[in-house]
């Protein structure tokens, strides 16, 4: 079955999904690590180049930020590891 592409609600993240059954990342295992993966490393350079930006939220809704670039920071090895990993898998499939 051939697969297609459609924009999310959001119209960020791609996922792949048959004719009669959508899916979102929310319910796609695979899409929401890719998100989580770019919110962890997009996070980890906008604190790197503006951390006044980041810094200034550390509670609320925007406190996401700062925690996932504090994720980035203190796990890189193992981010940029995870992101090698998706890269290959999504190329291979």
């Amino acid at each position: 079955m051939a697969k297609s592409w459609r924009p999310l609600v959001l119209g960020l993240f791609p996922c792949s999904y048959n004719s009669t059954k959508e899916a979102t990342a929310l319910f796609n295992f695979q899409s929401l690590l890719l998100v989580l993966l770019l919110l962890i490393c997009t996070s980890t350079y906008v604190r790197a180049t503006a951390p006044s930006l980041v810094d200034r939220n550390k509670n609320g809704v925007m406190g996401i930020f700062f925690k996932t670039a504090r994720i980035g920071e203190r796990l890189s090895p193992y981010v940029a590891l995870s992101c090698v990993i998706m890269a290959v898998q999504i190329l291979l499939e």
